[in-house]
């Protein structure tokens, strides 16, 4: 079940907790973009101090939620029918594509490892020249810089047996496709740690306001406390709730490493369909890395369960509470959707905290 606010992670008397239980201002609406930040707010009992007129939704911040079927598909394809070594994070293997997931793909006798860097991938096919090894590249700009470091070594050491199927993502215009989502954002730390705070100060020109915060509980609820504040001033604003690790430039050298070996490209996001320049594919140079052409993969159109309501969920249109099939066929033991699966997903939260606010 949900928890309360433990005393010592909330102080009950800080300036933020009285500025966020004493709002009695209009209607706000605040889009946690990260899903992290989804299960720490219910995990600290955020939600049971709010006002009403305070809500908060769930947004595309999970990269395995927003991973759309197709890329599922094209992943059973290459390891049904191409017996290609699949490597992959562990969120991946349950998440459902048209007729299968890679669970039950590696259950037919398809070769699906579970790994923890995109480096992992890299060195198992080097020490493997046999085997061709695709890594299943997903992420926001956080993930991006190790994927690309695996190309650039499998490059330098001349591997022919290594390659990405890829779908990354940068969060920019995702933000301008939610904008009338909600009245702010709370951002992902992580993600702006390495972008630093330049796209979200500039995002307030197209009257897109947001907060960068940490996860803490001082730092939600000092970035709620920001938001509210300035939501009364009736203006769009941008403020930084985590300096201690978000600089305005971010990490230098990551932005270099992803700009050398990835380029903007469009991509479908799972309910918010084809967005504009927020993919990454791999540079013209190192195309010969791409599993896509290395294949020559057909394009694919995945279908989810009509009855999944993920879609909506990471729009910020219903709660997972409001799908049919939430907590009684869609369950983490027997995911539906995927964002039942991961460990960042809304429908994840929601179930595991009995959260029905």
């Amino acid at each position: 079940m949900e928890q309360v606010p433990a005393k010592n992670e909330m102080a009950s008397h800080s300036p933020a907790w009285n500025i966020i239980t004493s709002y009695n201002g209009p209607k706000v609406r605040i889009m946690e973009v990260c899903g992290t930040h989804t299960h720490e707010i219910f995990r600290l009992g955020i939600r049971h101090i709010l006002p009403p007129a305070i809500e908060l939704i769930s947004g595309p911040g999970c990269p395995v939620c927003v991973t759309p079927v197709s890329f599922i598909d094209e992943a059973l394809l290459l390891a049904l029918e191409h017996h290609v070594t699949l490597c992959t994070f562990g969120d991946l293997v349950r998440v459902p594509g048209t007729k299968m997931n890679l669970a039950d793909a590696r259950s037919s006798g398809a070769n699906i490892r579970i790994v923890y860097t995109p480096l992992d991938a890299y060195l198992y096919a080097k020490n493997n020249p046999e085997q061709q090894t695709v890594f299943l590249s997903v992420g926001f700009e956080t993930t991006v810089p190790a994927a690309c470091l695996a190309v650039k070594k499998a490059y330098a050491d001349g591997l022919t047996n290594f390659s990405l199927l890829t779908a990354n993502k940068t969060m920019k215009n995702a933000y301008r496709a939610l904008k009338r989502s909600a009245n702010a954002f709370l951002y992902p730390g992580h993600v702006n740690a390495i972008t630093g705070t330049a796209l979200c100060e500039s995002l307030t020109q197209e009257g897109i306001s947001g907060v960068i915060t940490g996860f803490t509980a001082n730092e939600l609820l000092t970035a709620l406390a920001v938001i509210l504040t300035k939501t009364k001033e009736g203006r769009p604003f941008f403020y930084n709730c985590y300096p201690r690790v978000v600089t305005q430039d971010g990490s230098k050298t990551a932005q270099s490493l992803i700009a050398e070996i990835m380029e903007p490209c469009a991509s479908e996001w799972r309910g918010l369909g084809i967005i504009p320049q927020s993919g990454l594919k791999l540079q013209p140079i190192y195309k010969g890395f791409d599993a896509r052409l290395r294949f020559h993969l057909p394009a694919l159109t995945g279908r989810s369960d009509p009855a999944c309501r993920c879609g909506d969920v990471l729009q910020g249109k219903c709660k997972p509470t409001d799908c049919k099939i939430f907590g009684n066929r869609c369950r983490p033991e027997h995911p539906i959707g995927a964002c039942m699966v991961s460990n960042e997903g809304a429908c994840s939260a929601y179930y595991q905290y009995g959260g029905n606010l």
